[in-house]
């Protein structure tokens, strides 16, 4: 973990495209809240002005898997530098929708970018910086892809993804949280959203109590 005594927590929540992660994004901000804790609430793709434009781009424009790659770090390179390092730096705790977890699994395992480039991308443009906590809700991709159809709005260009991509990035996904245990809280996704949501919330006490 990288927070010294009067810097903020950076903690991440990662899934896949229907595992229900932002459902439970606001169950993570209200319970560091309710612990008095000071919050910034933000996400990826975006969390700025020019990421929220850049977001658009990523979701509904057709492009290669290059310049995919280099507009997310761009987006994330503003992310950090304009919001992230300034809120943990005031002391407050930063909760990110996603973060270079993401591009790792989604663009690295999912859609063939090799790990080392990504790598040397994230090192560029936050070094240093990684979650101090990641939550990652996790589902079988076939749930995943039947919440999605389930939705009653239109899909963006990543939730149109085939479920062997799915598979791959939800793999990639669970690897690095077996690889990482410290840093990741793998959580159940397939159950009821009320216990998920109590899951999420009692991971985060405990992530609370370890470090008062």
């Amino acid at each position: 973990m990288n927070q010294s005594s009067n810097r903020g927590l950076f903690i991440t929540l990662e899934g896949i495209d229907g595992a229900g992660k932002t459902t439970q994004f606001d169950a993570v901000v209200r319970t560091l809240r309710g612990a008095g804790r000071h919050v910034t609430a933000t996400r990826e793709p975006g969390g700025t002005p020019l990421g929220e434009r850049i977001r658009e781009l990523l979701l509904h424009e057709t492009m290669t898997t290059s310049t995919e790659v280099l507009l997310m770090f761009a987006a994330r390179q503003e992310h950090v530098l304009r919001v992230i390092e300034p809120a943990l730096l005031r002391g407050h705790d930063v909760v990110c929708d996603r973060f270079t977890d993401a591009t790792l699994a989604y663009q690295g395992a999912g859609k063939g970018i090799p790990q080392d480039r990504l790598q040397t991308l994230a090192r560029w443009v936050h070094p240093g910086l990684q979650p101090d906590f990641t939550l990652l809700i996790d589902v079988p991709v076939e749930l995943a892809v039947q919440r999605l159809h389930a939705q009653q709005r239109e899909t963006d260009r990543f939730e149109r993804e085939s479920a062997e991509f799915f598979a791959r990035v939800r793999q990639h996904y669970l690897g690095m949280a077996a690889a990482e245990p410290e840093r990741w809280r793998v959580i159940d996704g397939e159950r009821n959203v009320d216990l998920v949501r109590d899951d999420v919330i009692f991971n985060i006490k405990k992530i609370i109590q370890h470090i008062e």
